[in-house]
């Protein structure tokens, strides 16, 4: 049992470990929360995405530039005389120096048939009119997954091609939810420390109080 006079070094103990807890908590929370707000970002898809994302589907975006742009990647980009200037999802087909030849059916890339299991329908492009675009550089073109039901590069062949700039890119979706979700369960252990160690402190005062005969 623990004597009186042994009461208040306890207790001091268990404010300096409380008061650590609480502050490596706090910061590992607001370091994780801080890196979920500003690193990503949920959209709502739209039916031109589908099968890959449905109407009303809730996509995670990682907050990204044109320079980490892979071709097959899907993009969350906004240019000023589109869609009204909203940012839209849509997946990159061809990036600069890249020739993208829609011809008989066929969709193909720099020669090379594409393999593009995520369209929506085999044939959903045999209703698009033939086009040959050669991709400007720092520009990329881009097609919905549900071709048939896509307002995308096609339709603004007039216009660079139907191609956008790079730049235009505000986020890639994630293939997978991992990064958040660790991040989420950060800002919870950052809060559980930041419990325990006011909890810690709390009775480190009990115990100094009672020991002073307080």
């Amino acid at each position: 049992m623990m004597s009186e006079s042994q009461r208040p070094h306890a207790g001091r103990r268990l404010l300096i470990t409380g008061t650590v807890l609480a502050v490596l908590g706090a910061l590992t929370a607001a370091g994780a929360l801080w890196s979920v707000l500003s690193s990503y970002t949920v959209v709502t898809a739209r039916g031109a995405m589908e099968p890959t994302y449905h109407e009303g589907d809730r996509v995670m975006v990682e907050r990204s530039g044109g320079n980490d742009v892979r071709r097959g990647d899907v993009v969350l980009y906004g240019v000023p005389d589109r869609y009204n200037g909203l940012p839209v999802l849509q997946r990159v087909i061809g990036l600069g120096g890249d020739r993208i030849v829609f011809a008989d059916g066929t969709l193909t890339i720099n020669g090379t048939p594409a393999d593009e299991p995520y369209v929506k329908e085999a044939d959903a492009g045999f209703n698009t009119a033939p086009y040959d675009v050669n991709v400007p550089a720092g520009r990329m073109f881009l097609l919905g997954d549900n071709r048939e039901n896509s307002n995308d590069s096609r339709y603004f062949l007039s216009e660079d091609s139907g191609t956008v700039p790079t730049a235009a890119v505000q986020g890639r979706a994630l293939k997978s939810g991992g990064a958040p979700v660790k991040l989420g369960l950060a800002v919870v252990l950052g809060v559980l420390l930041t419990l325990g160690g006011g909890i810690c402190i709390s009775a480190g005062r009990r115990t100094r109080r009672s020991g002073y005969g307080r």
